[in-house]
């Protein structure tokens, strides 16, 4: 009997500290949820981040082009791999519509490097480990405190002119590729 009483009360105990984790990442997410994202037709935050060759990229670097400005949680997980890969197979036509892709996350240079070589990846990954980039654009602190996966079409002014908050990873960039018809990208051969 005071078997059955102690694995329940453990079993009560590990029930509480799940709901207590559970509380806490809601709360988390919460918090996180209402970080300045800014706003669609306003100038994109500038930024300055290494690659994963150590190649220095500025937003300035992109005027006259479409900027195509997306952050990813972690590099080699699942949905970031995926992801990537998409923009990978579809850089082409994103080229065609004279747009270019930066790829952003909290992990290091060599992490980037390293899913950049493993999937062949031909645009720029940056490394911001301490969250400065994603924090002007309001994608730092998601689960985890990793970033969150959003995306922000830059015109070639430097203009935000469309924000992805809730990414489809299996159409994301077929939505991207459609909105830049859409905005007047006109097709040309790179």
């Amino acid at each position: 009997m005071q078997r059955l009483l102690r694995m329940r009360g453990a079993g009560l105990a590990l029930f509480c500290l799940l709901f207590a984790l559970v509380f806490f990442l809601r709360e988390e997410v919460r918090s996180t949820a209402t970080a300045f994202v800014p706003e669609e037709g306003v100038p994109a935050p500038a930024f300055t981040g290494a690659d994963q060759n150590g190649t220095i990229h500025r937003l300035s670097d992109y005027r006259g082009k479409w900027l195509v400005l997306y952050f990813f949680p972690k590099a080699g997980t699942p949905g970031c791999t995926t992801e990537a890969c998409s923009f990978r197979d579809s850089l082409l036509k994103l080229k065609n519509l004279g747009a270019r892709v930066v790829g952003v996350s909290m992990d290091d240079r060599s992490d980037q490097e390293h899913f950049s070589r493993k999937y062949h990846l031909p645009f720029p990954l940056l490394a911001d480990p301490d969250g400065t980039i994603a924090r002007s654009y309001g994608a730092a602190g998601g689960f985890l405190n990793m970033d969150h996966r959003y995306t922000f079409l830059i015109n070639p002014a430097g203009i935000l002119v469309k924000r992805y908050l809730d990414v489809d990873l299996d159409r994301h960039a077929r939505q991207i590729l459609k909105d830049l018809k859409t905005m007047g990208a006109r097709e040309t051969r790179s």
